[in-house]
């Protein structure tokens, strides 16, 4: 059964899905004095997809996607810039995790908790795809 809708264009023979899920991490986020003053919460997911037929045929990690690597990258990236917006904080980690190579797919949801009143938090959710015609 394939874990995919029909209209994507990469096949699922041995497609891995990464998440990356509650990544709490404390940045600087927002417009407000106090928001650029302190550091505040912020809560990352990240789902990413590439194909594990090296990996699988190697048993090495060298053949794998390091997704501890990448969320070395992301929690650097995060807690050493500042961000105005929720917006160019999820669109920088995308990029981050894009520049991979093997990564076919990605989607990047962050959350910041106590954004609104009366409201757990406030997210933002990008997503992006390799050309397939790239290929592997």
């Amino acid at each position: 059964m394939p874990l995919h809708g029909t209209d994507d264009p990469h096949p699922d023979n041995d497609l891995a899905v990464i998440r990356i899920k509650n990544l709490r991490l404390r940045t600087h986020i927002g417009i407000k004095e106090d928001e650029i003053r302190n550091r505040q919460d912020v809560v990352i997911n990240a789902v990413i997809r590439y194909h594990t037929d090296r990996a699988v045929a190697f048993n090495h990690i060298e053949q794998a996607l390091n997704y501890r690597t990448i969320t070395k990258e992301v929690i650097a990236h995060v807690e050493d810039n500042r961000f105005l917006l929720l917006e160019r904080m999820t669109r920088e980690v995308l990029d981050l995790i894009m520049a991979h190579e093997p990564v076919l797919t990605a989607q990047v949801e962050i959350d910041k908790p106590y954004a609104l009143r009366f409201a757990d938090s406030v997210s933002i959710t990008l997503s992006a795809a390799r050309d397939a015609r790239r290929g592997r």
